[in-house]
């Protein structure tokens, strides 16, 4: 379990699916029994002392009308596809439950910023643009060869890393079909490895729970 501060307040729990009911009943006894309302994202637990705890159904899972369905609806192994880009490193995958069952990482230079002045300055950003441009064509090639054969059988679409880099690889026609499974949340990645991928996996499972305590 992770924890975090939350903009606007409260903090971010992410709970393994798997304890997401223990987490639950430890919120009751700290705080007392709660009330549970159904929400867009998912649950809100509200406690007598003030305590709320918003539960976010992690993604393609379907909603529930309380913290049993919700539990085992997280629980349920889905199918989901990773997307994870930053600069010229892209990491790219099918997972089904907690597994990893395809995946394929790449990575091209792109030079970094320089500090130079003039039409040197200037020669040196056009090449950036082009590396930049190209690493983002390997990756979009890349996600046509992996997700869209699969983007029939998937629940949703957990992207990572840069959101401008990730928007540039999913402007691709081709990848048209996946941009509805895209979920919200973008997780919050280095450069993309398997090692990360694989970690990713565990991240986009996680129920994300955002804690407010008694004022």
């Amino acid at each position: 379990m992770t924890s975090r501060p939350a903009a606007g307040g409260g903090r971010w729990v992410e709970v393994d699916p798997a304890r997401v009911g223990r987490w639950v009943e430890g919120f009751a006894d700290r705080h007392g029994p709660p009330t549970t309302s159904t929400q867009e994202y998912g649950l809100l637990l509200a406690a007598p002392d003030g305590a709320t705890a918003e539960l976010y159904a992690p993604p393609g899972a379907p909603a529930a009308a309380d913290v049993a369905g919700f539990v085992a609806s997280a629980v349920t192994p889905r199918r989901i596809g990773l997307l994870l880009a930053r600069k010229g490193a892209v990491a790219i995958g099918v997972a089904e439950g907690a597994d990893l069952v395809t995946s394929k990482v790449d990575t091209r230079y792109v030079q970094g910023r320089t500090a130079a002045g003039g039409w040197s300055q200037h020669r040196f950003a056009r090449r950036r643009d082009n590396q930049a441009k190209a690493a983002l064509g390997d990756a979009a090639d890349l996600a046509v060869r992996l997700l869209l054969p699969a983007a029939a059988t998937l629940t949703a679409l957990v992207c990572g890393g840069d959101r401008r880099a990730v928007d540039g690889v999913l402007v691709d026609r081709r990848l048209a079909p996946l941009v509805p499974l895209r979920a919200e949340r973008l997780l919050d990645v280095p450069e993309p490895r398997h090692a990360v991928l694989l970690a990713a996996v565990g991240a986009a499972r996680a129920v994300r729970i955002r804690l407010r305590d008694p004022d």
